[in-house]
């Protein structure tokens, strides 16, 4: 039998490193130990869960050792590319939070060292690798059950929790900007469902209407995309009223030639319990798939990608153009609101 491969942890600024975690622990993964910039808001989550990982005193004890294999970073957005870039240079491979980076010149710098080192730089677009309503609409669109796919819509409203939020999820000059962040994950489902390598950004917008005591927050955005015969809309936004029971009703709408599927991935609003409902329209069925047992590969193919220098999990070269069409998308954006009247 192999032996299991060794992970550790970079920065815990993100709630999305419980997922990250788990995903490769389940992957059969071993997470030896971890390191972050002080006690961030995550911090007391992070150890509830995860109480026999060592935290490592200099992050130095991780970039060293020869038996760790790949490193998770979801430390704060404007850290994260600088310690990716040194991970790689450290001979081993990333998996990092969304936003992997918040400009085009960060992505430049790691797209050299990727070049230079041959390690793997992946961005975990967890609405779709964490989700698993998205593997099984990937299959079915796989075959052909709503013919070519002609437009998608992704809608990914979140809740704001302000008073447990870091200064810098304010500041859009640290965190990128709300389509460099959570847009990515709406560009990447379009580019999926697409089949397509890359994309035009049409039209791009993002505005601050509701808070106006933090100049340089983005609270909505929006996008226009367009690629061979698919279209897609993306809105996202920090809207998400407190009387729904989660952090937000993420929807994924997938048109095609013959057929259309629509996601409520977390949340089914006065009908099914769970996450993970699927339904599908065609000329032969109107059916529900509760997708709940459904597999998350991300994980495990990227373990064996470690492994074996492939590319199962994600091409690099899509996670690359995710990147840079959701940074291209944030900085042609219109301003609007608040951040309109402003500079900012």
């Amino acid at each position: 039998m192999a032996t299991p491969l060794k992970f550790a942890a970079l920065g815990l600024d993100h709630r999305h490193i419980y997922g990250m975690a788990e995903g490769m622990i389940e992957a059969g993964c071993v997470f030896d130990r971890f390191w972050s910039y002080g006690e961030p808001q995550p911090y007391s989550g992070f150890v509830e869960r995860f109480p026999d990982v060592p935290r490592a005193k200099d992050r130095r004890q991780i970039l060293d050792d020869p038996d760790i294999a790949l490193v998770l970073i979801a430390a704060a957005p404007q850290d994260r590319a600088a310690l990716a870039i040194e991970v790689m240079q450290h001979g081993k491979d990333v998996m990092v939070d969304k936003p992997g980076c918040i400009s085009l010149a960060e992505l430049g710098a790691i797209r050299d060292v990727v070049k230079d080192t041959g390690r793997i730089w992946s961005v975990n677009f967890s609405e779709r690798f964490e989700v698993r309503a998205v593997t099984t609409a990937t299959e079915l669109v796989r075959q052909g059950r709503i013919g070519s796919v002609v437009q998608t819509i992704g809608i990914g409203p979140h809740r704001l929790n302000a008073p447990s939020r870091p200064d810098w999820f304010f500041d859009n000059r640290l965190y990128g900007g709300i389509l460099a962040d959570i847009a990515s994950h709406q560009i990447d489902q379009f580019l999926h469902f697409a089949n397509l390598q890359t994309a035009e950004i049409v039209h791009s917008a993002i505005g601050n209407f509701a808070h106006p005591d933090h100049p340089r927050f983005e609270d909505f955005g929006e996008i226009n995309l367009a690629g061979g015969n698919a279209q897609g809309y993306i809105r996202v936004d920090w809207y998400t009223p407190d009387a729904l029971p989660n952090w937000g009703d993420g929807r994924l709408f997938i048109l095609g030639t013959e057929g259309t599927i629509e996601l409520r991935k977390y949340v089914d609003v006065q009908g099914r319990v769970g996450i993970d409902h699927l339904f599908l329209f065609n000329k032969d069925t109107c059916e529900y798939f509760d997708c709940s047992g459904a597999e998350l590969p991300y994980f495990s193919n990227l373990a064996r990608d470690v492994r074996e220098r492939t590319e199962t999990a994600c091409l690099q070269s899509h996670t690359f153009e995710v990147s840079e069409l959701s940074l291209h998308a944030q900085a042609a954006a219109k301003r609007r609101g608040f951040l309109a009247a402003g500079k900012n």
